[in-house]
């Protein structure tokens, strides 16, 4: 199974159980590209420091653990993690390392229930969404001194927020009563807005979705959507309400769009015939050109995914190899990769090292699967 058929079934199930972060779970691999250049002759280089951390009431068993997923300008992490009862929380680490559990108020306390935090901007304003004790899921938004919004849009039967930017713009997604996903945006002044890419499909499972790192300052925004086939394409929102889809050369199997920066530069992944992906950046004019890491797989379920792109063009990612192991990547600019490992990430498949939202500094927060398949957080900084 793929990364874009997983989605596809987490977008399903997303109705009203509290898996809208299976959106989020590992990807998959790489071949020769369709696109132009070819990044698989790109220097390497090994650096940086790495930072080890687990949130104190994190499980130990396979599939707990911690998970960061966000990093503001000033340094300060959020994400998730899992404790020994399956319960999510959410998950704030200070710039000098303080950690903080965050539960917002009707979250349950059962098994898949829980708080799941993902974005963070400059004010330290959070967002995510949890799922109570009915196992309906809510956006939220948490301000900086503890205070919690919930977000739930009109006739929705699940919304989740994912991304906020530095004004308090914030995107997300609800699922309707028919099982349809629409995106959502919420303006600072609690404004609420759904929209839908032209061509998504109007089945369960189907319509607009939109990730992480899904929102840049002006309020453009990229995502996804599924059509009537159920295969994912890509799109960019401008600020003012047109959307563009797009789908790279190749992407027979898929496209996922998952960040975008000030400039309009967005980073996904998508996959081709034979099951393999592929990184790629979309330039702010709609050029396309491929990542392909050396070293990534070039089977079905392996290669490269290209995870968020940072205000300076730096797009941070992960990729897995031959044996479906994942490692962790930054790609400058100019194409120079950089690639790395954290200690102690397992070495089976499925485990590794799997960055996720790159910061201005070029910090990026993390985690790593272990050979016991339990997950601790990291930070990586240049």
């Amino acid at each position: 199974m793929n990364r874009i058929t997983k989605l596809a079934g987490a977008a399903g199930a997303v109705l009203c159980l509290g898996v809208l972060g299976a959106c989020r779970d590992a990807p998959v691999a790489p071949t020769q590209s369709a696109l132009a250049p070819n990044l698989n002759q790109a220097s390497l280089r090994h650096a940086g420091t790495i930072t080890v951390f687990d949130a104190p009431g994190a499980g130990t068993g396979a599939g707990q653990g911690t998970q960061p997923s966000s990093i503001s300008p000033e340094g300060a992490i959020t994400g998730i993690y899992v404790d020994g009862g399956n319960v999510t929380h959410g998950l704030l680490r200070a710039p000098d390392g303080k950690l903080t559990t965050i539960d917002a108020p009707g979250a349950g306390a059962a098994a898949g229930q829980g708080t799941w935090a993902y974005g963070i901007n400059s004010l330290g304003a959070i967002v995510g969404y949890y799922v109570d004790a009915g196992n309906v899921a809510h956006g939220f938004l948490r301000v900086p001194r503890g205070r919690f919004t919930t977000i739930d849009a009109p006739g929705a039967l699940a919304t989740a927020t994912w991304s906020i930017n530095p004004e308090g713009g914030i995107a997300g997604l609800s699922v309707d009563a028919a099982g349809v996903l629409h995106g959502l945006l919420r303006a600072p002044n609690g404004k609420l807005t759904t929209f839908d890419a032209p061509g998504g499909g109007t089945g369960p499972g189907q319509g607009t979705w939109v990730g992480a790192g899904c929102i840049n300052p002006a309020g453009a925004v990229t995502g996804s959507y599924i059509d009537a086939d159920n295969v994912w394409h890509g799109f960019v929102r401008a600020p003012h309400g047109a959307i563009t889809e797009f789908d790279p050369p190749g992407a027979s199997q898929g496209t996922i769009s998952w960040s975008i920066n000030p400039e309009g530069a967005v980073t996904g992944y998508y996959v081709d015939a034979n099951g393999v992906t592929h990184g790629f950046v979309r330039g702010p004019h709609g050029t396309i050109t491929a990542i392909n890491v050396p070293g990534a797989g070039t089977g079905a379920g392996e290669g490269t995914t290209a995870g968020s792109i940072n205000q300076a063009g730096v797009i941070s990612g992960y990729y897995a190899d031959g044996s479906g192991v994942y490692h962790g990547f930054v790609r400058d600019p100019d194409g120079k990769m950089t690639t790395y490992d954290v200690p102690g990430a397992g070495t089976g498949p499925g485990q590794g090292t799997f960055p996720q939202n790159n910061g201005p500094t070029g910090a990026v927060p993390g985690w790593f699967v272990d050979g016991s398949g339990v997950m601790h957080g990291f930070l990586w900084t240049p």
